[in-house]
């Protein structure tokens, strides 16, 4: 038997209803239908072949079920003489009775239920509803392709899957993690974008046959060449034991599709949860709008601030990673990129082995420091509160940083745990400044205190980690 997506979920909904009414509603749980129907509908990718019928794994489930709970399950016990089997037998007579009273009580509740039910349309499959199956008129809710074509729901059942979801997702201590692809996993070229200082990397491309041995792809039918960033697997292996993955890109459908492979070519992480600019509901941003997961258990990483002007709080800004010049180039720097220098960011201190120990921290402090109940926790608070400790402590002063730039980077020192101060007085241990010759600059040499460039706390907030203060010192121009 297998039904289509839109019958198999009218069928289980419907029995989700029927179930709060009947003895069995101990064996499955609404909750479990619902999880099953998620990952089931999740499994399915936007234009693939169903794998498998899962209208026939949930008949099997239920006749489990229902098989448990039968008094014929278990064989009668031996009986040693007529009378214990007269006995039995009477006792049987009597069960069976009240069993057949129930069960036409049951019947009688389920149909009067089911005759006052009124769907409310909570989604749709194309101008199908996903519930009662019901032709409806015009387009609402929020379209979900990446999970299935033709898929939208309604705010109020996003809201519930989002409740249900979350529930079981912090029962097995996860929440979400949500990925950029360019410049923060990967870094992508067009082949006729390679210099001649690059077109080395074509004879050195790693085979298609098996992509997780390499890191460097030539792309033939997209004309592209891919480097991952290095440590990648191990970051994505370690990450999918605390989160729960989404891939978002502002990439087209079939270049983050293609790019999900490279990542994850057995399926383990991400499987239909890769959202493209093709799935947004706004151009030029990405929102949490389209993804089936709670905002207070949602983290980010992302290169690029302002695509989530909605979400800052839940956003950890990433390093740019550029291994061709076209990326370079692309951001305005004239510098030479890592491929052309036939070098690479280096595993052991490279943007995703920092950032992945932030993520252990944040993960540790939302499950086992915190307080109150788990339904209550908001990992943006968490966030902020690792944030503060970075450089906590620390007491700024700036000097000579353009106008336009000095709020931004106020700020930004602030949000790492910095008291920032106007004026110089004996409780300050750094002078972030742009020229080595003013009157707040010679006083840190004098004082012995700080004098660090700018990129110093831009660098903490990269990777959410104190720099040492050696590696940004500013010097006096010669």
């Amino acid at each position: 038997m297998c039904l289509s997506p839109p019958l198999l979920y009218s069928l289980l909904t419907h029995l989700g209803h029927c179930l709060c009414t009947l003895s069995f509603l101990s064996y499955l749980q609404i909750g479990i239908i619902e999880r099953w129907l998620l990952g089931g509908l999740m499994s399915v990718a936007a234009d693939s072949p169903i794998h498998s019928s899962s209208s026939d794994d949930f008949v099997a489930y239920l006749d489990d079920a229902l098989a448990a709970s039968s008094p014929d399950a278990s064989s009668d016990k031996e009986v040693e003489n007529q009378d214990e089997l007269e006995s039995v037998r009477i006792k049987r007579c009597k069960f069976e009775s009240a069993e057949e009273t129930e069960e036409s009580t049951s019947e009688g509740i389920v149909k009067q239920n089911l005759e006052e039910y009124v769907c409310t349309h909570p989604g749709s499959f194309g101008d199908m509803c996903i519930r009662c199956g019901q032709k409806l008129d015009g387009e609402s809710g929020v379209t979900f392709g990446y999970i299935h074509k033709g898929l939208r729901l309604h705010d109020e059942e996003i809201s519930r899957l989002r409740n249900t979801d979350v529930k079981n997702l912090l029962i097995r201590k996860k929440l979400y993690l949500i990925l950029d692809l360019d410049h923060t996993l990967l870094n992508s070229t067009h082949l006729a974008h390679l210099n001649s200082e690059e077109l080395h990397l074509i004879s050195q491309a790693d085979s298609l046959g098996d992509v997780s041995k390499g890191s460097l792809f030539k792309l033939d039918k997209m004309h592209m060449m891919t480097k991952l960033r290095p440590f990648v697997r191990t970051f994505l292996k370690e990450a999918s034991e605390m989160f729960e993955m989404y891939i978002y890109t502002m990439g087209d459908r079939p270049y983050a599709l293609e790019m999900a492979k490279l990542l994850d070519p057995l399926g383990e992480y991400f499987n239909a949860k890769v959202i493209s600019r093709d799935d947004g509901t706004q151009k030029h941003q990405k929102g949490l709008d389209i993804v089936l997961g709670q905002e207070s258990a949602v983290v980010i990483l992302d290169d690029t601030e302002h695509a989530w002007v909605k979400h800052r709080d839940n956003l950890i800004l990433m390093e740019r990673y550029h291994f061709f010049g076209s990326s370079c180039r692309q951001f305005g720097f004239n510098c030479k990129s890592l491929a052309e220098l036939k070098s690479d960011e280096d595993e052991a201190e490279g943007a995703l082995t920092k950032i992945l120990k932030v993520l252990k921290q944040v993960h540790y402090k939302f499950f086992d420091e915190l307080k109150e109940d788990i339904a209550e926790r908001d990992v943006r608070q968490v966030l902020k509160s690792v944030r503060r400790e970075v450089l906590s402590g620390c007491v700024v002063v700036f000097s000579r940083i353009f106008h336009g730039a000095l709020p931004p980077l106020r700020k930004m020192a602030e949000q790492l745990g910095a008291t920032c101060l106007m004026e110089l007085d004996p409780s300050v241990t750094h002078v972030v400044a742009t020229d080595a010759g003013t009157e707040k600059a010679r006083w840190a040499v004098k004082e012995k205190k700080f004098l660090v460039h700018p990129r110093w706390i831009e660098a903490a907030n990269y990777f959410w980690e104190k720099q040492p203060e050696e590696n940004f010192v500013l010097k006096k121009k010669q």
